[in-house]
């Protein structure tokens, strides 16, 4: 990225970039939830459409001098629908500025205050924005939490039990730290019997859909949202997509009862990555995700790794660290001194803190991004056991990711 403009006239932010820039380029970025956009989809973020006030929907905003704007929202709802393989009976809302926003705009837009949720847990691998006490929707909503088994996997006969028992409003079907394939058509099924409406998170997944290497929650799911920048690659966003008998409960919430004007910049960068999307390489790519993730798991395992559920189908593993004798907090930060960067992560049955839990999370999204594939997972599998078998950082295996990282350039 070409910073000289910004050197001329900040030095301090140029630093700041250029620095930011060197870790990335230097570091392996493991972190489940973030990726590299291209600089296509960067050049749009740059794009004169930052400048733009456009509230409301396309062809009825509140401002004028809004023809292109319109015309791009309408665009790249179009590309959304084509991406998941929908028709006009549902409905697009890319204004959303982030996915906890998007879930809240869903929960207020077809619920009313203190009507129940069911969810998964958070420390079983859901997410914030579906029902945690310190969230609003946990504290607006009644919440009902169904959990994974003991082998780390969803048990959809204990799902629909307590969906029975509990008559919730709205099933959410969506996680931040689940390994495993999910079967929307299940969820759905389970919704219809207790006359619940099934809300699909794929936040983390968007991309594997759309990619084919993770079954599709449409059309079991009334409501589906998602973030943009995890396996889609694009901008830091979110989407809605909604059956139109929704559409008029869920959109007014987000404006005008969430936000003001939509990023239009963050809209044209997410159309670009949503043209990348359609291509053979984006399928390749996704395919790939899972290929090393696949292969950094099995990996793992060899070297006495305990992985929740056993390994993955998409592109996470969550690891319980408890038999290598050190928490996942201690684990995040010796591999970040040996140039390795994941996140600590609550485990199911967790009996450590949240602060300081027993399970690290990783993630293969970014580092396939940058071109890496099942040979570099071996190697990446080797360091993280040398640093936690060692139980401290490593000089020369920081050296040794860092010459990696110099083959591998990120986008």
């Amino acid at each position: 990225m070409d910073i000289r403009l910004i050197r001329k006239k900040d030095p301090k932010i140029a630093d700041l970039i250029e620095k930011e820039t060197k870790r990335h380029q230097e570091t392996l970025n493991l972190v489940a939830s973030e990726n590299y956009p291209s600089a296509a989809v960067r050049e749009a973020l740059s794009s004169i459409f930052v400048v733009k006030y456009s509230e409301g929907r396309p062809y009825k905003r509140y401002y004028g001098g809004t023809e292109n704007i319109d015309e791009l929202e309408t665009l790249v709802e179009e590309r959304v629908r084509k991406v998941f393989r929908l028709n006009k009976n549902w409905a697009v809302n890319v204004q959303t500025y982030s996915g906890s926003q998007a879930n809240y705009a869903v929960l207020r837009g077809i619920l009313n205050i203190g009507d129940k949720i069911m969810s998964l847990a958070l420390p079983h691998g859901g997410h914030l924005s579906q029902g945690a006490r310190v969230s609003l929707s946990g504290q607006d909503f009644k919440v009902v939490n169904y959990l994974l088994n003991k082998k780390g996997v969803l048990d959809y006969k204990e799902i629909e039990k307590l969906a029975r028992k509990e008559k919730p409003n709205l099933i959410i079907a969506g996680y931040s730290a689940y390994p495993r394939k999910v079967d929307f058509k299940k969820f759905g099924q389970i919704a219809r019997k207790v006359g619940a409406t099934f809300m699909a998170d794929i936040a983390h997944i968007s991309g594997l859909v759309i990619g084919r290497v993770h079954p599709s929650p449409f059309p079991w799911a009334d409501v589906v949202t998602t973030t943009t920048h995890k396996t889609l690659r694009g901008p830091r966003g979110a989407i809605i997509i909604c059956r139109k008998d929704l559409k008029d409960k869920i959109f007014p919430k987000v404006f005008p009862g969430l936000q003001g004007g939509p990023h239009n910049q963050t809209i044209c960068g997410l159309g670009v990555a949503l043209k990348e999307a359609q291509t053979k390489q984006f399928k390749k790519y996704a395919q790939q995700i899972v290929k090393n993730a696949k292969t950094l798991a099995a990996e793992l395992k060899k070297y006495g790794f305990d992985l929740i559920s056993g390994g993955t189908d998409n592109h996470l593993i969550l690891i319980d660290l408890t038999n290598k004798g050190i928490s996942g907090g201690e684990a995040q930060d010796l591999l970040e001194e040996s140039g390795i960067i994941l996140n600590k992560n609550s485990i199911p049955y967790d009996q450590r803190k949240p602060f300081d839990p027993s399970g690290i999370r990783i993630g293969t999204p970014a580092i396939t991004s940058r071109g890496m594939k099942e040979k570099e997972m071996k190697k990446i599998s080797l360091w993280i056991n040398e640093v936690i078998s060692n139980k401290k950082s490593s000089v020369r295996i920081k050296k040794e990711v860092k010459k990696l990282c110099q083959k591998f350039p990120i986008p």
